[in-house]
């Protein structure tokens, strides 16, 4: 009951790696148990700073039934301005809580955690949007971590893709994705410079980067029939939303912070535009056809962190890599 573990993410890095394929399977298994109501997930809380509007930390509380029965909360910080220190964006932290006493068990450096559940929730809502593992096209816009760490998911299941174009605002960060897609994953791969001309044609687009506000809002950006993973959430403006079927993790977390969705709610005064959840399409609740483009709208669950986390944490424990901090608690009795 008193113990207490800290993992590394040095650690979380290799357990991930590894473990992909079940990553994938418990992110299902969460979206399955998050739809039947086995789980509490609060809204998400943004600390925000004056004199830094582009930067937040955030905490994601959550518990998860099922099997788990465990709770927690992340707590991961954003800020973009270190891409111009060549320091990653995120840094994040994930406590795990047992549910019979509350007593915290174990800290995880948690921005491999939180990198990989937002891969393994793309790559699970492409295979299940699109019916398959093999794309002609995908194009990449935003060349950092989260988009290498997707691109990884979807060479670990397995899914053949005929050409990647990777379109950043920095065209060497572009090149850099390319040539790490095309020299460690086989993947052939290139930068685009020209956005449009490489949207034209794609039949997957990977949204991954930084933005604040809508910078895709012309009527037609994309075709029926191309499948859009809005995995950074502010790339769309609402017009394009209104005129594709959406699919989202969980409606009502997505239509807050100025998400893609929540602008297309605000501008149209209802929710009419938004097909189901993902959830709701793996149980064949919701069918999507393809007259329009598809787009998936993840706000990112804490359940989804647990989970990982979870998955991550027992691996360490296997593997006697998690570093046990005795007397972490300092009264274990009452008298």
């Amino acid at each position: 009951m008193f113990d207490f573990h800290v993992v590394g993410g040095e650690t979380a890095r290799r357990v991930i790696a590894g473990s992909r394929d079940r990553i994938v399977a418990e992110v299902r298994e969460t979206y399955l148990t998050h739809h039947q109501g086995d789980s509490v997930n609060p809204n998400s809380y943004f600390l925000r700073f004056p004199e830094k509007p582009d930067s937040r930390i955030i905490a994601l509380p959550a518990y998860l039934g099922g099997r788990h029965r465990t709770a927690g909360i992340k707590w991961i910080a954003s800020f973009p301005a270190n891409i111009e220190r060549s320091v990653p964006r995120a840094s994040a932290v994930l406590l795990l809580n047992d549910y019979e006493t509350g007593y915290p068990f174990a800290c995880l450096e948690a921005s491999q955690i939180s990198a990989a559940r937002t891969a393994a929730s793309a790559v699970l809502a492409a295979e299940t949007l699109t019916g398959g593992h093999t794309v002609r096209r995908m194009v990449v816009i935003g060349a950092g971590i989260i988009a290498r760490n997707i691109l990884e998911f979807f060479h670990a299941r397995g899914w053949e893709i005929g050409e990647v174009l990777v379109h950043d605002h920095t065209e060497a960060y572009a090149a850099s994705l390319a040539e790490y897609t095309t020299a460690s994953l086989g993947y052939r791969a290139s930068g685009a410079p020209d956005r449009d001309a490489a949207l034209d044609g794609a039949d997957l687009v990977v949204l991954a980067t930084t933005a604040g506000e809508p910078y895709l809002t012309g009527a037609g950006t994309f075709a029926p029939g191309q499948t859009v993973l809005n995995i950074s959430l502010r790339d769309i403006g609402p017009e394009v939303v209104a005129e594709a079927y959406n699919i989202l993790d969980d409606i009502d977390h997505c239509l807050t912070a100025n998400t893609s969705p929540h602008l297309a709610e605000q501008k149209y005064g209802h929710r009419d535009f938004i097909t189901g959840t993902l959830a709701e399409v793996l149980r064949g609740e919701v069918r999507v056809p393809a007259d329009r483009p598809v787009i998936f709208s993840p706000f990112g669950l804490g359940v989804l962190d647990l989970a990982v986390g979870a998955l991550v944490h027992e691996a360490a424990l296997d593997q006697g890599e998690a570093v046990p901090v005795d007397g972490f608690f300092g009264e274990t009795t009452r008298w």
